[in-house]
């Protein structure tokens, strides 16, 4: 596993160390075996999570700004625990309504050792966000306008919007509610990964 993933972080041009490394592989075992029983994600192939799961939500990270992350709708802690292995200067709360998602998170924290992670069970709409965020990140929100919608709320004056989307998203992107803008549109290159998948940074206006 380890050289698989130092292969495909190679082909991305990432450089991590070997902590980080045993770290991401850790964090697909253990993926693997509760989702036996929990049923966290439709990825089964650990060696396909390392593509689909880990290099999907790391090479997100060059394009965050800030310190002070939220990722919302987690699920098992995606794309928010791969991108604080490789980013352990940065914090990240980690928020998902489900109570056995939040477990796993909370086992994934301990196993890891993982000091800037916080997992919390809440629903969106209701968690304050006290201090405001540096940016609201999310990989399985529905649309655009339902993500700034539930999450206008937790970014600072400064903060932003970080949507992780597949094929460019330029329907939802005019859709945008008043108020809304686009940062950019970045293409991310995921090796050996079918299909397109790009970062959808927003902000306020």
């Amino acid at each position: 596993m380890i050289n698989t993933l130092t292969s495909l972080l190679n082909a991305a041009g990432i450089s991590l160390s070997d902590q980080q490394k045993q770290q991401l592989v850790a964090y697909v075992g253990l993926l693997d075996k509760w989702n036996k029983a929990y049923n966290l994600t439709s990825v089964r192939d650990p060696q396909q999570m390392l593509v689909r799961h880990i290099l999907d939500s790391i090479v997100v990270a060059p394009h965050l700004q800030g310190t002070r992350f939220i990722d919302v709708g987690t699920g098992p802690g995606l794309p928010g625990i791969p991108l604080a292995i490789v980013m352990p200067d940065a914090h990240f709360t980690l928020l998902d309504s489900l109570g056995k998602r939040v477990r796993f998170l909370r086992q994934v924290q301990h196993e890891l050792g993982l000091t800037n992670i916080t997992p919390v069970q809440s629903r969106v709409e209701t968690f304050p966000a006290e201090p405001p965020f540096d940016g609201v990140i999310s990989r399985a929100f529905a649309s655009l306008t339902d993500m700034v919608t539930w999450c206008h709320h937790l970014p600072g004056r400064e903060g932003r919007f970080f949507a992780l989307k597949g094929v460019r998203p330029d329907d939802e992107i005019a859709a945008l509610p008043a108020g809304f803008g686009v940062d950019s549109v970045i293409r991310l290159q995921v090796p050996q990964l079918d299909g397109d998948r790009h970062l959808v940074i927003l902000r306020h206006q």
